[in-house]
């Protein structure tokens, strides 16, 4: 096949004529082809099929051959269908994640569920404000999050240490309590 195409190029290179001067013979350099109209006669003009006949055939064959290919292909693998292409979907997966809201900044916050950007940002201004927050439950005190908001947010929040779990941290008697 490979030699038939090379076969096939080399003819077409070879019956591509120039076109004649004034004198009637062939041009011997390139700078000398001149662009000289076509005759209007079709019979003056020497017709050389670009591509010979019997090659057109195969080219015919070959061209019909793999257009019928693809469609088959198509066919087969479920492009009638609209299954052509096949998606693997794994099933979705929950990420547990857990947020520090003493050290949290606004991007972070804003992922709790039923907080965006304006709530998160009263929540920093609030820690600001007051100071971190003691317990979980003290983040009823930002205007807009209240009871539901908490109870839904809550699976979400790092717990907050009580100033008795640090380390070194003394009663009020003034005992280390370790």
């Amino acid at each position: 096949m490979l030699m038939r195409t090379a076969r096939l190029c080399v003819r077409l290179l070879t019956s591509i004529s120039l076109p004649p001067t004034a004198t009637g013979s062939q041009p011997t350099s390139p700078a000398l082809i001149t662009h000289s109209p076509l005759p209007n006669n079709n019979s003056q003009r020497e017709r050389i099929p670009w591509i010979p006949p019997h090659d057109q055939a195969g080219i015919f064959v070959l061209t019909l051959s793999s257009l019928l290919m693809t469609v088959c292909y198509w066919f087969y693998h479920g492009g009638h269908q609209g299954h052509l292409i096949e998606i693997d979907r794994d099933t979705p997966q929950e990420i547990q994640f857990l947020v520090d809201i003493n050290e949290a900044d606004w991007p972070e916050i804003i992922q709790l569920p039923g907080l965006g950007e304006i709530l998160a940002q009263r929540v920093i201004a609030d820690r600001q404000d007051k100071g971190p927050f003691r317990d979980v439950d003290e983040l009823t005190r930002v205007d807009g999050i209240g009871p539901k908001t908490l109870e839904k947010i809550r699976p979400y929040l790092m717990p907050i240490p009580k100033d008795t779990d640090w380390a070194g941290t003394v009663d009020e008697n003034g005992i280390s309590v370790n």
